[in-house]
C-alpha cells in the first residue's frame, strides 16, 4: 500500500481550489481596511481542489468504521446504527432551531428533551434524569457530584469512595475530581465484588460504591441487591456505571436494584456512531433523594406549555452549556420509539447470545481466566499464546491484516494480556463466523508461525508505530516543512 503524504507534503506555491472572476464592487480588503485582520496564514498548504478531494478520500479508504464490519471493542460498545436515526436528526425544525431560542418557540426541542428523560426513567427504574453531560465519563462526574452535594447539605461529605478493581478506568478519576480518595474493592474468583473485602470497607466515611454493572469482565453483579443493602446501611449511595446497558436494556433495570445514580452512554446503547472523540451523551438517572441536586436549567410544565427552569437553589449548577447534545438525544428518542419496548429488550437478549457465541466457539483458542457465565462481552487473554512467544498486541495487529478492528486490549487490569471482545447486536451470525474464524487462523499461526505475527500488520501502509514516543515526543505541527 503507498504512504499518502501529508497534505503540505502535496502544497506547491501558487496553487488553489478555486479561481473567481475579479470583483467589479468593493472587495474584502476594501470593507476592512484599517482593521487588524491576518491577509495570509503562514505555512497554509496551496493545493489544488482534485489534489484536495483526491487526498481525503484515499486517506478515507485508509480508515476503518463500523459500517465496513465488526467493531468488537470490549465495553465500548461499538454497534451499527440505523441511518434513519440520522435522518430524524437532520430534519430541519430541528437543526435551525437555536439554543437561545425563546422557550414558547421551541416547544417541540423541550418535548424531546422531556421525552427522554422520561423514556430513560422507565427503562432504568429511575426518578429523575438530567441529559446534559456530554459523556459517559462527564456523566460519572456529574452523578458523584450529585451525591457530594447531597452529603455536604446533609453536613457530612464523607472522604473515601470505593471503586472495584473491576469497574472502567474513568471511575477512579471522577471521584476524585469530587474531591473524594478512592479505595479498590477487590474481585472474588467469579470476577465479581467480594462481598466481605466490601463489608470490611464500607464505613460511615465512605459516601458511595461506584459499581460497574455487568462489569468489565462482563459478568453480571448477581450479589446487587446485598451490595446496595450494604452500602446503603452505612448512609452511602450506590452509583452505577451504566455503559454496559446494552446487557440490560429491557430486562432488568439498575433503580431496582438498588442504584440511586447511574449514567447511560446514549452513543454506546441508544444510536450515535461512537467514535473519533464525539459525539456523545452521558446523561445521569437519578432516584427522587438527587433529584433536587441536579444541574440547571430543568424541563417543567405540560406539552405546549414547556419552560425552563433556572430557580433551584439546591442544583449542582451547569456541567455543559444549554441542554446537553441535541442532535444525540434526539437520535437516541428516534431509536426508543422505533424499537420500542419489545425491541429494546431484544437488543439485550441478542447482544447476550453473539457474545456467548463467540465465546463457546473460542474458549478452546483462547484462555479464559474467570469462567462465570457473562452477558453481552467476554474477555480473553493471551496465555496459551504466550507459550509461543505471541502476546495480545501481536494478536491485535494481525487481525488488521484481516481487515477486522481489533478487540480493546489489557484491559480490564485484572487479566493479564486481556482480549475484550463485545460483538453487540448487530452483528450477523455470518460476519460472527467470520470473526471466528480469523480468530482461531491467527490462534493457529501463532503456533505454527509466531513470527509472522510478531512482525504484523503485513498489509498497512504504516507497520508498527513506537506509541510510546509518540505519546512522550509529539509531533505538533508543520513549519516551512520541517516538524
Amino acid at each position: 500500500m503507498i504512504r499518502e503524504p501529508l497534505i503540505f507534503e502535496i502544497s506547491e506555491p501558487g496553487k488553489r481550489a478555486y479561481a473567481l472572476p475579479a470583483l467589479d464592487v468593493p472587495g474584502p480588503a476594501d470593507a476592512l481596511a484599517g482593521l487588524p485582520v491576518r491577509a495570509d496564514i503562514p505555512g497554509f498548504p496551496q493545493v489544488s481542489e482534485v489534489e484536495i478531494v483526491r487526498h481525503f478520500t484515499r486517506l478515507s479508504q485508509q480508515n476503518y468504521c463500523v459500517d465496513l464490519g465488526i467493531y468488537p471493542l470490549g465495553s465500548c460498545t461499538m454497534k451499527y446504527n440505523p441511518k434513519i436515526n440520522e435522518k430524524v436528526a437532520a430534519l430541519p425544525g430541528f437543526t435551525a432551531s437555536h439554543p437561545l431560542a425563546p422557550a414558547d418557540t421551541v416547544q417541540g426541542d423541550l418535548e424531546v428533551l422531556r421525552l427522554v428523560e422520561d423514556a430513560l426513567c422507565e427503562i432504568t427504574g429511575m426518578d429523575a434524569c438530567t441529559l446534559q453531560p456530554a459523556a459517559g465519563a462527564q456523566g460519572e462526574l456529574t452523578g458523584m457530584m450529585l451525591i457530594r452535594a447531597c452529603l455536604e447539605e446533609r453536613g457530612d461529605p464523607r472522604k473515601y469512595v470505593l471503586v472495584p478493581d473491576s469497574a472502567h478506568g474513568t471511575n477512579p478519576s471522577s471521584a476524585h475530581l469530587c474531591g473524594y480518595i478512592v479505595k479498590e474493592i477487590k474481585s472474588n474468583e467469579g470476577g465479581t465484588i467480594d462481598l466481605d473485602d466490601l463489608a470490611r470497607q464500607m464505613t460511615g466515611q465512605v459516601a458511595a460504591l461506584m459499581v460497574t454493572n455487568p462489569n468489565t469482565l462482563g459478568v453480571f453483579e448477581y450479589d446487587i441487591v446485598k451490595i446496595a443493602e450494604i452500602v446503603h446501611a452505612k448512609g452511602g449511595f450506590l452509583y452505577m456505571d451504566g455503559a454496559n446497558m446494552n446487557a440490560l436494556t429491557g430486562k432488568c433495570r439498575p433503580g431496582d436494584m438498588g442504584a440511586d445514580a447511574l449514567h447511560i452512554n446514549l452513543h454506546k446503547t441508544f444510536s450515535t456512531p461512537h467514535g473519533g472523540g464525539g459525539p456523545g451523551s452521558g446523561p445521569v438517572a437519578v432516584k427522587r433523594v438527587l433529584e433536587p441536586y441536579l444541574p440547571v436549567p430543568r424541563v417543567i410544565g405540560k406539552a405546549g406549555a414547556l419552560a425552563l427552569d433556572y430557580a433551584r437553589t439546591r442544583s449542582i449548577g451547569r456541567v455543559k452549556s444549554f441542554y446537553g447534545n441535541f442532535g444525540v438525544i434526539l437520535k437516541a428518542l428516534a431509536y426508543i420509539w422505533s424499537l420500542g419496548p419489545d425491541g429494546l429488550k431484544e437488543i439485550a437478549e441478542i447482544a447476550v447470545l453473539n457474545a456467548n457465541y463467540i465465546r463457546r466457539s473460542l474458549d478452546k483458542d483462547f484462555y479464559l481466566k474467570y469462567t462465570t457465565p457473562t452477558l453481552h462481552e467476554c474477555v480473553f487473554s493471551d496465555k496459551f499464546q504466550k507459550e509461543y512467544g505471541v502476546s495480545n498486541l501481536d494478536i491485535a495487529k494481525r487481525l488488521i491484516d484481516y481487515g477486522v478492528h481489533p478487540p480493546t486490549m489489557s484491559f480490564p487490569l485484572i487479566v493479564h494480556g486481556a482480549l475484550m471482545i463485545e460483538p453487540t447486536e448487530t452483528e450477523s451470525k455470518r460476519d460472527l463466523d467470520q470473526f471466528i474464524e480469523i480468530m482461531t487462523t491467527i490462534a493457529r499461526e501463532a503456533k505454527t508461525d509466531p513470527e509472522l505475527l510478531r512482525a504484523a500488520p503485513h498489509a498497512t501502509v504504516v507497520r508498527r508505530l513506537d506509541e510510546t514516543g509518540a505519546a512522550r515526543h509529539p509531533i505538533l505541527k508543520w513549519e516551512n516543512g520541517k516538524t
